[in-house]
């Protein structure tokens, strides 16, 4: 049978799908399961390496030492690493439109070719430092095309796979994107111990073979969606929806909490405690490595025990976590550090999985209210849908300025007290405000809304809650 008749996913080679209903039981199991897999595998190697190309100089930095011709000061690496993140972060928003104007399949070659660009300037930019502050930072920031990859693979995925199976499905795709960031930890790992500070060009070098692999598996493995289209004018409109502000808020104590500290843990072990790079760089792979592997553990969490209980009980034991970071550091305890550390890590992925699962819960049930009060169902499930698929992208460009704020946090922190752990108490207090905002928004049993109610939010939040 054909797509067009509704039971059956197109095989690998018709690059166009323009039938796709995975909501119908008979069309999943039919072929369409397999379809979406087989492109959620390819769109996580793709994001993989994104990531990792993204966090090439929260590795690099740890090779620009005084022996290397780099005579920096702390603010200026965590300044540079910030400047990274964010540009990331804001290109996530033009990245989670590309995916309905070119497909996804298209936009995951032509991104993925794009990495090319910031990685070959890596190598060049290692192994030059006598190249002025600004023109460094100004060319090392084309890193942050890898951050952008994150939106456009999740808002394509989104499409592929039915509500019951979202939470795991989109904490797959993030997980195995966010690792990255402990993967070219690992490859930096391996490169100072085999070749000392000398090797350094061969970091990002490591990555060109892998770029092009992506970019084939990609053109061979994936799908473009004809039905994955998104409404700007009322995506814009969303962007009014107080849910929308909500989960970015929620999104930036659990994945900037992530992406920042990934970016910023070499320089916190060097700076705070005095490690080689070697010394740093066999640490540093594992807290990233911890968060990225339980983050589909949180989603599925979410889809069992509800996305806010979820995320509320994180956001507590992340404030727990921080004290004791807290405590480590000013303690001088490098193995209390090491293990409080890597425990709060482990809750920002937690914290992805969980609070990812409730933003398409959330429109989902907005589609159910427009279903209720009399909207055709195709229509209502298939507009929320892409309005979903959108914010997805864009409540992730939010979450990443959380990792710009970070880093910036630390060189502040740095620069006034010469420790991060002002820092850190700065963050814990804002975990309690997201622990308060989770509460008093999702879990609060909200007063009786009076009829007609303009502003309709109990079916989101009851949604948010399951």
């Amino acid at each position: 049978m054909t797509p067009e008749t509704g039971r059956r996913a197109p095989r690998t080679g018709k690059s166009w799908i323009s039938h796709w209903d995975p909501e119908d039981t008979a069309f999943w199991n039919d072929g369409g399961r397999r379809t979406a897999r087989r492109n959620l595998w390819a769109s996580i190697f793709s994001e993989h390496i994104g990531f990792s190309v993204w966090s090439l100089w929260s590795v690099l930095v740890l090779f620009m030492t005084p022996q290397t011709g780099f005579d920096w000061s702390p603010e200026q690496k965590f300044l540079l690493v910030s400047v990274v993140s964010l540009v990331g972060a804001v290109l996530r928003v033009p990245y989670t439109l590309a995916v309905p104007f070119f497909g996804g399949r298209n936009w995951t070659i032509i991104s993925a070719a794009a990495l090319l660009l910031p990685t070959l300037l890596a190598v060049y930019l290692i192994g030059s430092p006598d190249t002025p502050y600004w023109v460094f930072v100004v060319l090392a920031a084309t890193a942050g095309l890898g951050g952008g990859n994150f939106s456009s693979s999740m808002a394509n995925i989104n499409f592929f796979f039915p509500e019951r199976e979202k939470g795991v499905a989109l904490g797959l795709n993030a997980g195995g994107g966010n690792i990255g960031v402990a993967t070219v930890q690992l490859v930096g790992l391996g490169v100072i111990a085999l070749f000392t500070l000398d090797g350094a060009r061969l970091v990002p070098l490591f990555y060109v073979p892998f770029l092009l692999l992506a970019i084939w598996v990609a053109f061979r493995h994936m799908n473009n969606l004809t039905g994955a289209r998104t409404d700007v004018a009322a995506q814009l409109a969303a962007t009014r929806d107080r849910h929308f502000w909500i989960m970015s808020f929620l999104y930036v104590g659990t994945f900037g909490s992530f992406i920042g500290f990934g970016f910023a843990f070499g320089l916190l072990l060097q700076n705070q405690f005095g490690l080689e790079p070697l010394q740093a760089a066999s640490i540093t792979f594992l807290g990233p490595t911890i968060g990225s592997l339980v983050r589909p553990v949180g989603g599925r969490l979410a889809d069992r025990l509800g996305g806010a209980r979820v995320t509320l009980w994180n956001f507590l034991a992340m404030v727990a976590g921080t004290a004791v970071v807290v405590f480590a550091i000013n303690a001088d305890s490098l193995p209390l550090f090491v293990v409080a550390f890597g425990v709060v890590f482990v809750l920002t992925g937690l914290g992805n999985g969980s609070t990812y699962k409730m933003i398409p819960s959330i429109y989902a049930a907005r589609a159910q209210d427009a279903v209720s009060r009399g909207e055709d169902p195709l229509e209502a499930h298939s507009y929320n849908k892409r309005i979903a698929s959108s914010m997805l992208g864009l409540i992730g460009a939010m979450g990443a300025l959380g990792g710009v704020a970070i880093n910036l946090v630390f060189r502040e922190s740095f620069r006034m007290t010469e420790s991060a752990a002002p820092g850190f108490l700065a963050f814990l207090g804002f975990y309690l405000v997201c622990a308060a905002v989770t509460w008093a928004v999702y879990l609060r049993r909200p007063r009786a809304a009076a009829p007609g109610a303009a502003d309709r939010t109990d079916d989101a939040v009851e949604s948010a809650q399951r």
